[in-house]
């Protein structure tokens, strides 16, 4: 397997599910190879667009860039921002469009419709509630109703990543590993591609704890070795240990920004699960 990875960046202005999947069934062309599918949704600015290209790193990834964008000024501001950095980049949308004009005689209206609007609303706000429901061990549903669990030490970033993946219509719940505590067994039933261990960095997990301990006024946590570091050097051991028997993949959230966390997540679980399906 080479040894670069090659990341294949979604722009898309809705939730990116289409150009997610045709990313998935073109990488499915290339086994051997790492391919990551990291999504950049909703974009309907240039400073978003901006934003996402900031955070693509061509040095130290193969860079690829997948884009389904209506807004004619956007469209065209992605094709420039990949041609400025020599980005390999296919528009989706554009040539299917283009099909449809050649048939009809017709301009697009250029108007930003998702797919099945009805459907993708009720569909988001039900993951949302779902997600709130079930936060933080607190589960309102059973596990099997998820779409996705995620698994991780207290402050690994579990809350806003279940919030978020919840926003973009994937039933999320999120469960904190205690040190010295079994894990809940509703894990062990529940299946498994489903389950996403969530990791930090030691120092960061202590930096977060810290400000969280002074924000409450609170020293009791404290004293219990919650921001200590060597404390938490033991902690993230005993829960790794758990993750491992778990068989999940670990996604290490230290340097990650809120949507490439997301979409690291999901096409984990959506790859996991086809695999599982035997597809």
């Amino acid at each position: 397997m080479p040894d670069t990875p090659i990341e294949v960046h979604i722009i898309a202005d809705s939730t990116g599910d289409t150009a997610a999947r045709v990313a998935r069934a073109a990488a499915a062309q290339y086994v051997g190879y790492d391919v990551r599918i990291i999504r950049h949704p909703r974009q309907s600015s240039p400073e978003g667009l901006h934003d996402a290209f900031a955070r693509m790193h061509p040095d130290r990834a193969r860079t690829v860039v997948f884009s389904t964008v209506v807004d004619e000024g956007l469209r065209h501001l992605v094709t420039q921002l990949c041609t400025e950095r020599s980005l390999p980049h296919a528009d989706l949308l554009e040539p299917a469009v283009g099909a449809l004009r050649e048939a009809t005689g017709q301009d697009p209206s250029r108007v930003v419709r998702p797919v099945g609007v009805g459907e993708d609303y009720f569909k988001r706000v039900q993951a949302m509630e779902f997600s709130i429901a079930n936060d933080d061990g607190n589960l309102s549903n059973h596990l099997r109703e998820a779409d996705i669990v995620l698994i991780g030490v207290s402050r690994s970033g579990k809350t806003p990543l279940s919030m978020y993946l919840g926003y973009l219509g994937y039933k999320t719940a999120n469960i904190p590993l205690v040190p010295s505590l079994p894990a809940p067994q509703e894990l062990f039933q529940v299946q498994r591609w489903k389950i996403v261990g969530l990791t930090i960095d030691p120092e960061r997990l202590a930096q977060i704890r810290t400000r969280r301990v002074r924000a409450m006024g609170s020293h009791a946590v404290q004293r219990d070795g919650y921001t200590e570091l060597i404390k938490i050097f033991d902690e993230l051991d005993e829960v790794t240990a758990i993750q491992r028997s778990l068989g999940c993949p670990v996604i290490d959230t230290t340097d990650l920004a809120l949507e490439e966390a997301a979409g690291r997540v999901i096409e984990t679980v959506e790859r996991r699960r086809e695999s599982a399906s035997g597809r």
